[in-house]
């Protein structure tokens, strides 16, 4: 985390960072479960780099390091860490009469070309780094069917063709976070489709889910001082 922007807002994700960092020390013993409670409370009501910072100061660089959140002029965030250049972790996939799927952290390329016949596949990119800053996939769906699923920030590009098929449009002109990648959606659908959606991961719906149940609690606590 940097000292030079403290004012700058953090965004969710920059919070749920830290939140996995406190959860690694307190089961490598380094925090106690009042201290972890504490932090872990700290970390979901801080608003700012600077409210943010204190919280894994005293921790090991180690630990400290992977919720670094280098800022640039462009205000690029937690995005430049994860446009990581090079080449992708896979870059075709097919599926005939089977399926496919594409999920967790790996590197997306900067063209990934999938083909499903009579079959299905999913391109998960909510974990995903990106090998640069335009990513196109290119999807051909005959008799079959493709998922992508994007990051709330990413912005969104569909330019396929569907014949008695089709491309989703929905997420299209969502413009994208600064610094985000931009995603281009090609290729050619017949008696197919390939579907868009955006979507938070499993462990941002659970932060979200867990910080409402802390408001309501709050707020339960705050009518029984009134009373």
């Amino acid at each position: 985390m940097t000292d030079d922007l403290p004012e700058l807002r953090a965004s969710d994700a920059d919070r749920e960072r830290v939140a996995e960092v406190l959860r690694d020390a307190l089961a490598e013993g380094r925090l106690d479960m009042t201290e972890f409670e504490e932090r872990l409370d700290a970390t979901y009501k801080a608003r700012t780099y600077g409210e943010l910072t204190p919280i894994t100061r005293d921790l090991p660089a180690a630990l400290s390091s992977s919720v670094s959140m280098i800022k640039d002029v462009a205000g690029q965030g937690s995005w430049a860490q994860r446009i990581v250049g090079g080449e992708g972790s896979s870059t075709w996939a097919v599926a005939v009469m089977s399926g496919f799927q594409r999920r967790g952290r790996w590197t997306v390329p900067r063209r990934f070309t999938s083909f499903a016949f009579w079959g299905g596949g999913e391109i998960d990119l909510r974990e995903a780094n990106f090998a640069d800053r335009e990513v196109v996939i290119n999807c051909v769906a005959i008799m079959g069917g493709m998922q992508i699923v994007v990051p709330p920030g990413v912005e969104v590009v569909v330019r396929g063709i569907g014949i008695m098929g089709g491309f989703d449009q929905r997420e299209v002109g969502t413009p994208g976070d600064p610094g985000a990648p931009r995603v281009v959606v090609t290729g050619f659908a017949f008696w197919g489709g390939v579907g868009i959606e955006r979507k938070v991961t499993r462990a941002e719906r659970q932060r979200l889910k867990e910080e409402r149940r802390r408001e309501r609690l709050g707020g339960r606590d705050s009518r029984g001082e009134l009373r």
